[in-house]
């Protein structure tokens, strides 16, 4: 499915041991979440260098091809070293990303609540429920606006089974390489765990055991507005070439196995999703969702917003009825009355803010004195220690600074350094980035380009075509120029010819360049879509054909032919027998049926 497994969680913990060997338990969960929430990817996880026996085993290798486009390589550390997450995609490196944010939060706070003393309850404590918030179940079905279930069934229980783990197996592609891909969805995810039930729209032609044996999976997406084109989101293109190209493959293919695909809304899911997750079922999981909404810190800003917009709107409303009703008083009595009033609300208003001021110093000042030293020197210190850890992890080959490693970081997250077929310029020689800020994308007019560069050809715009090239004399023009050298030395100082006023300039001279190919090219005549046009064959083939047969008639002396042997330059067609070849006679049929003697030393019974 795109995430770790227990090969893989027990990697990353050899890792987190061998960085703190002496930590208890719960410190080394502690800098788990913190040593993976801050892991430089792609770099590899490796407990050990991988090195290679010689035993025609192929071993990982940073420096391959195909190794290039891995998201999050973590290498076992026997032989022959490979990646042992080779099926994590971005979509799946970002939701690991959150949920390891997510620990650290949980556990660096109650690490801290222990630290202080006091703050923790013994009985939780002793129980270890202090712990249950780490393992509370996730809010996948409420976490996304969109989802999309697929229901696997089959004709019988045996074969819906087998049909079941094929798709399994290929849902990986589907969620991550097409729809993750080709999709404008800024997150994608797919629950893990299947449902035993058949969600798939009424209007479906099933038959009752199709709907006895299916199951379903979820999907869960949310659509990137700034890159989302019109109204409606079409995946039936995707799930269209995942049959075609995925589902084909399985064998035998037995009428009544398919894949019903079906969109929900959050609200509009079954209430089996929510069974055995929420104590009170769907009702108190949109309960959670609205409470988790509410606590969203973009949310209370944007309401916070729409608050001060609204009370301004009120205090110029108020204002402009203050103003409309000092107009119709007489103007010496509203102009003394109203520079009273401002001069006493000025200074009251002074007074009131200095009194404010001095009273938030002076809590800012006690506040200070309880807390004692900097809360983040600790903090600062912990993440300086694991950032030179991490420095001295990092291969041997290109070195990255820190800012250079986290701008990868968030670059594979939200998919620009392994984006589809982009091939990032580098900054400098020998591969080494240049400092200062990221390089601009490239067009694709603008890489194409580059790409000539690299292979050694000089590109020249429209603009620079004048310039170019302009004072640079071409190898076959050589000739040319010693001509006009000898021409300019033996003209007179005149430049003209003739006597009069007829006086004519003298041409300089013309010379004809030839240029000529190793090669022999065939002109053909294409159409509007570049295609070849195929006229038949030409006439210059068919007499080169006829004198082949004749030379050939003369070199081996075949005529009408004979009982053996029967001269064609091409297939006429099955002959019984006989045999269509080019031997010893030349391009014929030769004859295949002739008897078999049998030595008189072999009896057959």
């Amino acid at each position: 499915m795109g995430y770790w497994g227990g090969v893989n969680i027990n990697i990353a913990v050899a890792l987190v041991l061998q960085l703190y060997p002496n930590a208890c338990p719960a410190s080394a969960l502690r800098k788990f979440f913190l040593v993976f929430k801050s892991w430089r990817w792609p770099n590899p996880v490796m407990l050990t260098t991988p090195h290679d026996a010689e035993l025609g085993l192929p071993v990982w290798n940073s420096h391959q091809a195909a190794t290039m486009r891995q998201v999050a390589p973590m290498i076992t550390p026997a032989y022959p070293a490979m990646n042992s997450t080779l099926s994590v995609s971005r979509q799946t490196l970002q939701i690991l990303h959150e949920e390891f944010c997510r620990g650290h939060i949980i556990v660096d706070r109650l690490y801290k609540d222990f630290q202080r003393g006091g703050t923790l309850d013994e009985e939780k404590l002793k129980s270890g429920e202090i712990w249950s918030e780490l393992f509370e179940p996730s809010d996948f079905f409420i976490g996304y606006p969109h989802y999309l279930s697929l229901c696997i069934v089959g004709p019988t229980q045996h074969d819906a089974q087998a049909w079941a783990g094929f798709v399994e197996s290929r849902l990986r592609k589907l969620v991550s390489d097409m729809l993750g891909r080709s999709l404008p969805l800024s997150k994608i995810q797919l629950w893990p765990k299947k449902f035993d039930a058949c969600v798939a729209d009424r209007t479906a032609l099933l038959t009752h055991a199709q709907r006895a044996n299916s199951i379903t999976y979820f999907i869960g997406f949310r659509v990137d507005a700034l890159r989302m084109r019109g109204n409606q989101l079409d995946v039936e293109r995707q799930l269209t070439n995942f049959r075609n190209y995925e589902m084909s493959r399985f064998y035998p293919l037995v009428p009544g196995m398919d894949i019903l695909p079906r969109s929900f809304g959050v609200k509009e899911l079954p209430k089996i999703c929510f069974d055995g997750i929420y104590e009170g079922g769907k009702v108190a999981a949109m309960k959670r969702r609205r409470m988790l909404i509410e606590a969203d810190p973009k949310r209370q800003e944007a309401k916070n917003k729409k608050k001060l917009a609204k009370l301004k709107k009120k205090m110029e409303a108020m204002q402009r009825k203050k103003e409309e009703a000092e107009l119709g008083k007489s103007k010496k009595e509203n102009e003394a009355a109203a520079a009273d009033g401002d001069a006493g609300d000025a200074s009251a208003d002074e007074g009131a803010s200095d009194s404010r001021k001095r009273k938030r110093e002076d809590d800012d000042e006690a506040h200070g004195d309880n807390v004692g030293p900097v809360k983040g020197e600790e903090e600062e210190e912990e993440a300086a220690l694991l950032e030179s850890a991490l420095d001295k992890i990092e291969g041997a080959g290109v070195r990255k600074t820190r800012e250079e490693a986290e701008m990868d970081r968030q670059k594979l997250l939200a998919g620009e350094l392994l984006g589809d077929g982009d091939d990032e310029v580098d900054g400098g020689p020998g591969g080494m980035k240049s400092e200062g800020p990221p390089a601009r994308k490239l067009t694709r007019a603008e890489r194409e380009a580059e790409t000539l560069r690299r292979a050694g050809l000089v590109v020249v715009s429209d603009d620079e075509a004048a310039v170019i090239g302009g004072n640079r004399i071409l190898p076959w023009r050589r000739g040319y120029e010693r001509t006009m050298r000898g021409v300019k030395k033996e003209e007179p100082s005149g430049d003209v010819q003739g006597d009069g006023d007829s006086k004519k300039p003298i041409p300089p001279p013309r010379f004809k360049t030839t240029i000529k190919f190793k090669t022999k090219f065939d002109v053909v005549e294409l159409d509007a879509s570049g295609r070849v046009i195929d006229k038949g064959e030409s006439m210059v083939s068919l007499i080169r054909s006829f004198f082949m047969f004749v030379y050939l008639t003369s070199l081996f002396g075949i005529g009408a032919g004979d009982d053996d042997f029967t001269p064609s330059l091409k297939w006429t067609g099955r002959k019984g027998g006989f045999e269509f070849k080019l031997g010893e006679r030349g391009l014929g049929y030769y004859r295949t049926g002739k008897k078999v003697v049998v030595p008189s030393n072999i009896s057959y019974s």
